[in-house]
């Protein structure tokens, strides 16, 4: 945390990006273990990776409509939290699965939501933690590009029993506007403190941390 931001770095691969976020003052670290992202972590190659992480952050699995097995995997490698991404219209049966599996509190669920669809209310109950990432057609999240942040700022007044994360092209660069529009207090980093896929750069990830200090 810095100031009063949140934030988590997410797309980690490399124990030198982890231990640098942590420094920073990052409140977690996050995994992909979707197959289909440049950032794809094995969770063979996590389990090598997780005794070389700091102790503090807690840890982020970043998933995509996983099967209940691949879920139950996740837990037992230790992560913290289960950051899921799924299609808005996904039917309410295989949502609430992962809910019970691991627990509201735990769950993180971020709905591909396209522009104009509207916010999946059912699933309200189901999670405490809602992630907000810019929409694109060919995956659920890691555009890079920025998204509605007036739209970010609706949802999280209208929940406010809710913890709401702005993901979506986030850099040092726009982490000011973007809070100040949104007024979000949980952000989400990943391709915008990159150098290349899954390498963080550690001058963005301290200019971000200056950024957020400004604040």
């Amino acid at each position: 945390m810095i100031g009063e931001i949140h934030f988590k770095v997410c797309g980690l691969k490399r124990a030198e990006d982890a231990r640098l976020a942590a420094e920073l003052g990052a409140d977690f670290l996050g995994f992909i273990l979707y197959p289909k992202s440049p950032r794809h972590l094995s969770l063979g190659d996590y389990s090598e990776l997780a005794s070389l992480l700091p102790r503090g952050p807690k840890r982020v699995a970043v998933m995509v409509e996983p099967s209940l097995d691949d879920l139950d995997w996740a837990a037992e490698a230790g992560f913290d939290f289960f950051q899921i991404h799924a299609r808005h219209e996904l039917p309410f049966g295989a949502v609430n699965a992962w809910s019970a599996q691991v627990g509201p509190e735990r769950l993180w669920l971020a709905p591909k939501l396209p522009p104009g669809a509207p916010f999946p209310e059912a699933w309200g109950e189901l999670a405490e933690t809602f992630l907000v990432d810019t929409f694109h057609a060919e995956g659920f999240g890691g555009s890079g590009r920025t998204g509605d942040w007036g739209g970010f700022a609706s949802r999280a007044r209208a929940h406010p029993d809710k913890r709401w994360i702005l993901a979506g092209g986030l850099s040092p660069e726009n982490i000011r506007e973007a809070v100040a529009s949104s007024g979000a207090r949980f952000v989400d980093v990943n391709s915008g403190v990159e150098s290349a896929p899954a390498e963080k750069s550690p001058e963005k990830l301290r200019a971000l941390a200056a950024a957020l200090g400004a604040l």
